[in-house]
């Protein structure tokens, strides 16, 4: 009786332990993301950075990161503001200028073997219908791309990959707290509380016998 009654609440317990275990492999991709500054915010940019035409005073940034999607996407890190970016470099006639936040994102984002360089910005002078791309040549290279026009390193960095997927358990480290190896403390704690409701059961049931 006591064995019918554990067996369904031992079975929903591993069944959520194996979705919560599925759910930390996610995966994701290891790829250069590319925003717009609007105001005091970082959005994420609708457009490539080969079609995307700056206007005078604009800044945009780039971030390298693991992320699922660009809801999940890392957000560049540093200044945001023109003055802070351009504010040394005088307006030219004919030019305009485009601040450019290069973050290389941190270690636990950086392919194997490779070290992100520090955070850094800098100012495009480039002609008034130049892309974004254009500005980031100006100022960053080497560039690389794939051969889908996708931006694979800015500054030479990283060597190599390009957009490739990863697992998000183990090559991707982000501060959330869970465990690579064994079941997760979620599953052995259930399962602790399956084994001790079902002993409290088996002693109640010798009681009345």
């Amino acid at each position: 009786m006591i064995r019918r009654l554990l067996l369904p609440f031992l079975a929903a317990l591993l069944f959520t332990g194996a979705a919560t275990a599925h759910s930390a492999h996610a995966a994701g991709y290891r790829y250069w993301s590319f925003w717009d500054r609007d105001g005091a915010h970082w959005v994420y940019a609708t457009q490539g950075p080969a079609t995307a035409r700056p206007s005078d005073g604009d800044v945009q940034g780039f971030r390298f990161a693991v992320s699922e999607d660009s809801q999940d996407a890392d957000q560049p890190r540093g200044p945001g503001n023109f003055p802070t970016i351009c504010g040394d470099t005088p307006a030219q006639k004919g030019k305009k200028r485009v601040g450019l936040l290069l973050d290389f994102g941190t270690p636990a984002d950086a392919p194997s073997g490779e070290t992100p360089p520090p955070i850094r910005w800098a100012c495009a002078v480039v002609s008034p219908d130049a892309t974004t791309a254009e500005a980031l040549a100006a100022v960053a290279k080497p560039l690389r791309y794939d051969t889908n026009a996708l931006l694979c390193a800015i500054d030479g960095y990283p060597e190599q990959g390009c957009g490739e997927q990863v697992s998000a358990n183990t090559e991707h480290k982000k501060t959330k707290q869970h465990t690579d190896d064994g079941p997760s403390l979620g599953l052995i704690g259930g399962v602790a509380v399956i084994v001790l409701l079902g002993a409290a059961a088996l002693w109640q049931a010798r009681r009345r016998a």
